[in-house]
């Protein structure tokens, strides 16, 4: 079953209830911890859970705070990235593990790219899936987003309180349906666009949306679907949205942190991720002495669940060339 999923465990961190989900055996170090992204769960791992065990690999994967199963706390700042990052040292404590490989996706990219650099000491190495790391921005991002996109890009829409929200909210089937899409776009169909088409202007785009655009098929199955649309109707989307409320936040606290990674580190981009392309990774090396590449071919933005095989095999190599047969 597409559905299937380790049983889900509980555990108390930085002051939440978290739920996690395990698989593989727990004397195998450093485990993998698979931070999801937006609009996601662990679940979005579920393929990764239950292949990666099969390399004789330990897997953690949380519902991370705002989402899920996971405790919603109701203050904005609640969702920094401090306390982001803290939930998952946390689990660590709880689980009695000293050091983990953390992979992240999307948003879950962000945060553990920023676990190796204010929490190192916890952190073994770091896999980015279509999420890269770089450089500290020299403006506050929003600003710069507003310049460049203008108020209706995503991101920048989603600052107000309430008002994505209760978008999202009044139909979250339609909502996971848009969100949730294989899409046949490539980077060069999208360079070549009016620039009109290209500020990632997804609400408008949600309020339009029909299910039957062209170059858009659904990602998931019926029952996937429904995993996401019953967890997302139980906490509504105001936690996940709150994460890019904290954008300004980050980046004022992340002052002084440097930028240099010392831990191994994979990247992988998705070759027609729109969002994250693979150009934005271009650089990292001067910022990462350490780091292997991988580009997943006829990938969009959803890369573990668009290519799952190719994803977990990609992750399985990397972790027995860098720490050795498990």
């Amino acid at each position: 079953m597409t559905t299937a999923m380790p049983p889900v465990g509980y555990l108390t961190t930085n002051g939440i209830r978290m739920a996690v989900y395990e698989a593989g055996p727990v004397t195998q170090t450093p485990p993998v911890v698979l931070c999801h992204g937006f609009p996601e769960l662990a679940f979005s791992w579920r393929h990764q859970l239950r292949d990666l065990p099969g390399r004789g690999l330990r897997v953690i994967a949380p519902d991370q705070r705002g989402y899920g199963r996971t405790e919603c706390p109701k203050a904005v700042d609640a969702y920094d990235m401090e306390n982001l990052c803290a939930d998952l040292v946390g689990m660590l404590d709880a689980k009695g593990i000293e050091k983990a490989v953390f992979c992240g996706h999307d948003w879950g990219g962000f945060v553990v790219w920023q676990m190796a650099l204010r929490h190192a000491d916890r952190v073994a190495g770091v896999i980015g899936l279509n999420t890269p790391h770089g450089p500290r921005l020299p403006a506050d991002p929003i600003m710069l987003m507003r310049m460049r996109f203008g108020d209706d890009m995503y991101i920048v829409y989603f600052q107000k309180p309430g008002q994505a929200d209760s978008v999202l909210d009044a139909d979250v089937d339609k909502a996971i349906s848009f969100f949730m899409r294989r899409s046949e776009i490539t980077q060069e169909m999208f360079a070549a666009a009016p620039e009109e088409q290209k500020n990632f202007a997804l609400v408008k785009a949600l309020a339009a949306f029909t299910g039957d655009e062209p170059l858009s098929t659904p990602l998931l199955t019926p029952d996937e679907h429904k995993v996401y649309a019953d967890a997302f109707k139980h906490t509504g989307f105001t936690g996940a949205i709150n994460w890019y409320r904290n954008f300004t936040r980050n980046w004022q606290t992340a002052e002084g942190l440097g930028d240099t990674i010392a831990a191994p580190c994979l990247m992988i981009t998705a070759e027609n991720d729109l969002v994250l392309p693979p150009s934005m990774s271009e650089g990292m090396e001067a910022l990462i002495p350490k780091l292997s590449r991988h580009n997943v071919l006829g990938s969009g933005h959803w890369t573990q669940q668009e290519k799952p095989d190719e994803v977990t095999r990609v992750i399985g190599d990397w972790m027995e060339t860098t720490f050795g047969p498990s």
